[in-house]
């Protein structure tokens, strides 16, 4: 009888085990997955970022210092690795692009152009996708960072070698926005 109450303890233990370990890995899973989709979304940024840089250099081409800041900034983020890294240079991006969006107020000609409206209007959404994308992926990792800390899964996650992730914070949330051009003349 003992025997029996020994092993379905062992059973038991078991199964909370792998419970626990299938719960870790399956949150660690979402959450590259979730960072891959930040990911996927920011290279279509990036990849927008060279057709909107040679419009308006066709039209503001000795405006040579913000066109070289939007590219060193785009050049910064696509290199950045970690979360935290990747929140700086994006915030850094997103000022140069608003910089760059800022000339068409002083270039009329560039704002009529259908090319640079559907950049930007592509730009614009893209935005709202990173946006809602980091999102997820920081509701994941605080699933999967909390689940790391509780106990009893602190122990096992600590044995196996399941390490908290960063989250991808911007540090002004306002320069996260997409930028907001005007095309309707000013009236007097």
């Amino acid at each position: 009888m003992i025997g029996w109450i020994i092993l379905g303890a062992l059973v038991l233990v078991v199964i909370l085990l792998v419970g626990m370990y299938n719960s870790l890995v399956r949150l660690k899973v979402t959450t590259d997955d979730a960072w891959a989709d930040i990911d996927v979304q920011l290279k279509r940024r990036y990849d927008l970022i060279p057709n909107l840089v040679e419009t308006v250099k066709g039209y503001a081409g000795h405006e040579k210092g913000t066109l070289e800041a939007v590219i060193n900034a785009r050049s910064r983020a696509m290199t950045a690795s970690s979360p935290a890294d990747k929140a700086q240079a994006e915030n850094m991006l997103t000022g140069a692009l608003k910089s760059l969006f800022a000339l068409s107020e002083a270039y009329p000609q560039l704002r009529a152009i259908e090319s640079f409206t559907s950049l930007q209007n592509s730009l614009s959404q893209i935005e709202d996708t990173v946006q809602n994308a980091r999102r997820y992926y920081n509701a994941v990792v605080r699933d999967f960072n909390t689940k790391i800390q509780q106990f009893p899964s602190n122990i096992f996650a600590g044995m196996l070698g399941f390490k908290t992730r960063e989250f991808f914070e911007i540090s002004a949330p306002a320069e996260r926005e997409a930028p907001k051009v005007s095309f309707s003349s000013p009236t007097p």
